[in-house]
């Protein structure tokens, strides 16, 4: 995730329709996870006694493809800042802005939604918040479930696995453009430029990539959907994407064509999801064509939405706007745009807080749904408003500039 005020591409042009998604996605998973206390299929941590497998259709459709997009973006705006910082200065301020608030929040928030899911499964458990603390936090490390070192029987970083995932890949590729060659990689870069523009449907090849390693590797349910290590292809994806401008204009080309067959593959993909048995990693001809299916779907997807929301005409002025002279929207755009990875941390045990009493009542889904929806994207922007954004330590403790 591009840092707070920081240009989630590979030049200093401001590129609005990028924080655009950003703040769509991250609001919309308050969406997306209060649906999932609805769902017929899952494991959530509360689940309403009523359910409804429209959720499972319309989520899925979701996962194809902002998890995947939210990476891409990342990478974009980690090219960007790793030009302008330099590699040490770049590595520090990845630690400063992901890895404390992933430290912060692992610690204070995480364990209530482990805590919330064990009371409705046990009607007897009458175990306190502080007496549970301790058996969340006995954690063993295992060094096969990498990033994700530390384990144990209730520990979870939950919803921070993007978090988690973000950094490492940050820190990974952090040295790429000092180990390669520079002018050679500059000169082949700009052949594979310079043929993905002249070329149609070049920049949907990389569909076929995706399409054999969700079909070969797998999918991890815990992670939106996706192996855990494809979200790595879309972020050096989009590390690459910053590297040359007319890669950009080869994605506001195909958009349309690529919004098109994404759709498609994934209507394609969907019966084989629905009907086998275990479609993340089961081996049958059925499940290894629906992921290789929802694979090229997601890239494709994630070529189609950048470009067709990049339109020409489109780009505000570089000219700096004093806060007096902004308008109304562009005061939302920005309080919105520097709130993301904060909302994000904060979002999901609020929504599992919330459902835990809204489960208990005896009204239709969609009142139910309706109320948990509004309540916890409200309480979320309280939460924000009010312990995150007004002091400099919090600031700091969420990643935000300070």
């Amino acid at each position: 995730m591009a840092t707070p005020g920081e240009s989630p591409s590979g030049s200093s042009e401001r590129r609005p329709e990028l924080d655009a998604i950003r703040m769509l996605v991250v609001i919309g998973l308050v969406f997306f996870h209060s649906a999932l206390v609805f769902a017929t299929e899952g494991d959530f941590y509360v689940t309403n006694s009523d359910t409804t497998e429209v959720v499972t259709v319309i989520a899925g459709f979701g996962v194809v493809w902002a998890m995947p997009l939210l990476f891409l973006i990342s990478g974009l705006g980690a090219r960007h800042s790793l030009q302008r910082r330099g590699e040490g200065a770049f590595v520090a301020e990845r630690l400063r802005r992901l890895g404390v608030p992933l430290l912060l929040a692992t610690v204070l928030l995480n364990p209530l939604p482990q805590w919330l899911r064990q009371r409705p499964s046990d009607p007897g458990h009458q175990e306190s918040y502080a007496a549970f603390l301790p058996r969340f936090f006995d954690v063993h490390v295992e060094l096969d479930e990498f990033p994700f070192l530390i384990q144990g029987q209730y520990f979870e970083t939950g919803h921070l696995w993007f978090v988690v995932l973000l950094l490492t890949f940050s820190l990974t590729l952090a040295p790429l453009p000092r180990l390669l060659p520079r002018e050679p990689a500059r000169r082949a870069l700009a052949r594979v430029a310079a043929a993905t523009l002249r070329r149609r449907g070049a920049l949907l090849t990389p569909a076929l990539l995706f399409a054999a390693f969700c079909a070969f590797v797998g999918m991890e349910e815990d992670y939106a959907g996706w192996h855990r290590w494809s979200y790595l292809l879309f972020f050096a994806a989009g590390f690459l994407l910053a590297a040359d401008t007319r890669l950009r204009t080869a994605m506001r080309r195909e958009a349309r064509a690529a919004a098109c067959l994404g759709v498609l593959l994934f209507i394609s993909a969907a019966p084989g999801f629905i009907t086998a048995d275990d479609p993340f990693t089961q081996a049958t001809p059925l499940a290894v064509a629906s992921r290789a299916l929802f694979g090229a779907a997601g890239w494709c997807l994630v070529v189609a939405i950048p470009g067709l929301l990049d339109r020409p005409g489109r780009q505000p002025s570089s000219r700096p706007v004093a806060p007096a002279d902004m308008t109304s929207r562009q005061r939302v755009h920005g309080y919105l745009a520097a709130a993301v990875l904060p909302l994000y941390v904060l979002h999901q045990p609020i929504v599992v807080a919330v459902a835990y009493f809204v489960v208990r009542w005896s009204a239709p889904i969609a009142v139910e749904y309706g109320v948990l929806v509004a309540t916890s994207l409200a309480l979320t922007l309280a939460a924000y408003e009010l312990l995150v954004r007004r002091t400099r330590v919090t600031r700091f403790l969420f990643g935000m500039r300070t």
